[in-house]
């Protein structure tokens, strides 16, 4: 069995709510196992057979549609990969120091191709510092993100759908759920 975190896209925000048990539940019900949820913004923690994470993906998105009566985004990550991006540290101590805000992961379905990668980067300023690691978007805002002038949308029209968490969320759940993996 391998462990995976699933950090599910819009859950819990305007109408769509659902209770950290009903979605355990849904999840046991698609045949995964050790599931837990962390915190009720739709991170799944579970443990499946190996295979393809782009079908796993696709079997627990319509296995959610079907549930809850609307498209889920689900981003998928392994406790592997989960335990390399929480161990990052991608921007510079001292940016870090100075900013009044949490460092962003933007949680992205594919790599970003090179001109695209670019033109994402090229969005980013000494208030909203961005980088680009694999799968995954990491800001620094220099405040709170509801302050920052960065175009969101611009940005995920370029690197596509993506559900974002902080860093502290991220490493909460490793240490939480993923730390004693081999």
């Amino acid at each position: 069995m391998e462990r995976h975190v699933a950090f599910l896209r819009g859950m819990n925000l305007g109408k769509r709510r659902i209770k950290n048990e009903d979605l355990r539940r849904e999840f046991e019900a698609l045949g995964l196992a050790e599931v837990a949820c962390f915190r009720a913004s739709g991170n799944v923690i579970f443990a499946s057979e190996g295979g393809d994470e782009g079908e796993l993906g696709r079997r627990i998105e319509g296995g959610l549609a079907e549930a809850l009566g609307y498209e889920v985004p689900v981003f998928l990550r392994s406790a592997t990969e989960l335990r390399r991006i929480a161990a990052r540290e991608p921007f510079d101590a001292a940016a870090v120091a100075a900013s009044k805000g949490k460092i962003q992961v933007a949680f992205l379905a594919r790599e970003p191709k090179t001109e695209r990668r670019k033109q994402a980067l090229a969005l980013s300023t000494e208030e909203d510092r961005l980088t680009i690691e694999g799968r995954e978007l990491h800001w620094l805002p220099s405040g709170g993100i509801s302050e920052s002038s960065l175009d969101l949308s611009a940005l995920e029209s370029l690197l596509g759908t993506w559900t974002m968490r902080t860093k502290g969320t991220v490493e909460q759940i490793v240490d939480r759920y993923c730390a004693a993996e081999a």
